[in-house]
């Protein structure tokens, strides 16, 4: 089955509640965990799952997406009908861009039928979690689904920023609201909800339909949550396919975050640094593959004080020189300088941060090739950071790429 299906990656989002971590690039190519980028964990999914024709849609500020897709996926071999490749709006429906996740796809029927698939996976590129397709595939076959959707158990609250999914006692679908204000409980657990996780399985047939359908439709917004679903469930065999109960070939950690907004962004990078993670990057079964240049060691080196360059609990990437400083509690991406007695406290830090010496940080994102004066202190008087930068609602400071001081 899996040779008879492609996959499409959502991947055209504008992730406007990332700004300004998406001033300049797209949601799924923002860096993530020292190394990665967001997308690199859905794409590690298909590489493990054993799925080779993927097509990611692009569409905002996506120079960035398409060369890391070209730097450090471009690993499938066309010859043998492989392929990563990115696409575009290609305006051959008309003239408008992606207007939607259904239309993105409507907007590519062209490549849908051309591939001669008998199956879609639809996957979103802006989420961190491992999951083997391969096992979800073989649940829509094994029930001759239409329809497959990913779910998992979320609390009520959180419940009413996603699709909220109600299923029988063989999963099969019997309702779907997108975003309720109540989300519906589950009947054996009234503390939770079945959260869809923005992951389909369509038999290709009655996918090419009901794209026609929705675009024809003068009501809709053209989206999966909104409008397609919920019209499906009624006539078609739909199912919820349980994430982490049964993950095939990866050890199931059920992790998953959707990391929309800076908040959520901060605080999956941080879970990184728990003890025992909720996602291990060190899981030997199902690595996370990523473009890595080819830099020097990271090291720690006296600082002209003397002080010794220390890091605590931190994820420390290659090339970066901690010259006297100490980092606790942060995530250091590559070629990151730490001068002497600069302190640094819950941060993450992007490629080519420079901190000079004596500069204190708390709990901030520092994105890309930004240097910070001597003395300088982020994260201490929110007031006065937002007079400079955006700070989130729980705190979090950022700065912007290439802000200069």
């Amino acid at each position: 089955m899996l040779d008879q299906t492609i996959t499409l990656i959502l991947a055209g989002g504008v992730g406007s509640r990332l700004n300004p971590l998406t001033a300049d690039r797209a949601k799924p190519a923002v860096p993530f965990g020292g190394k990665y980028r967001i997308i690199d964990f859905t794409l590690a999914n298909c590489l493990h799952s054993g799925l080779r024709r993927i097509l990611v849609l692009t569409q905002y500020k996506s120079h960035s997406l398409q060369k890391h897709l070209r730097d450090g996926w471009s690993i499938f071999n066309p010859e043998l009908g492989e392929y990563i490749t990115p696409v575009p709006p290609q305006m051959r429906m008309g003239e408008s861009w992606y207007a939607g996740t259904a239309d993105a796809l409507y907007q590519n029927l062209y490549l849908l039928e051309r591939s001669q698939a008998t199956h879609a996976l639809v996957l979103s590129g802006d989420h961190i979690y491992r999951m083997d397709y391969a096992a979800m595939l073989e649940f829509h076959r094994d029930r001759n689904a239409d329809v497959t959707i990913a779910c998992m158990r979320t609390g009520l609250q959180g419940a009413r920023a996603f699709g909220v999914i109600t299923a029988d006692a063989d999963n099969r679908i019997t309702a779907f609201a997108e975003k309720p204000g109540v989300p519906a409980p589950i009947d054996d657990d009234p503390e939770h909800a079945l959260a869809s996780m923005g992951i389909y399985v369509f038999s290709m047939e009655l996918l090419v339909s009901t794209l026609r359908d929705d675009h024809e439709r003068q009501d809709s917004a053209h989206d999966f949550g909104s409008d397609i679903l919920p019209r499906l469930i009624t006539d078609r065999r739909v199912y919820a396919y349980p994430f982490g109960t049964d993950e095939g070939r990866v050890t199931p950690d059920r992790y998953w975050r959707d990391v929309g907004t800076l908040d959520s962004y901060y605080d999956a990078n941080m879970d990184l640094l728990e003890p025992v993670p909720g996602l291990n990057l060190y899981q030997d079964d199902w690595p996370i593959r990523t473009y890595q240049r080819q830099n020097a060691p990271a090291r720690t080196v006296p600082g002209e004080s003397g002080n010794e360059g220390i890091f605590i609990n931190s994820i420390v990437a290659e090339g970066t020189i901690i010259a006297g400083g100490h980092v606790q509690h942060s995530i250091l991406f590559p070629n990151v300088y730490v001068g002497d007695e600069a302190l640094l406290q819950d941060a993450i830090l992007f490629n080519g941060v420079h901190v000079s010496d004596r500069v204190q940080l708390r709990r901030c994102i520092i994105d890309k090739h930004v240097r910070i004066p001597p003395d300088m202190q982020i994260g201490y008087d929110l007031e006065a950071d937002r007079q400079c930068f955006t700070v989130s609602e729980n705190g979090v400071v950022v700065v912007p790429k290439g802000y200069s001081f």
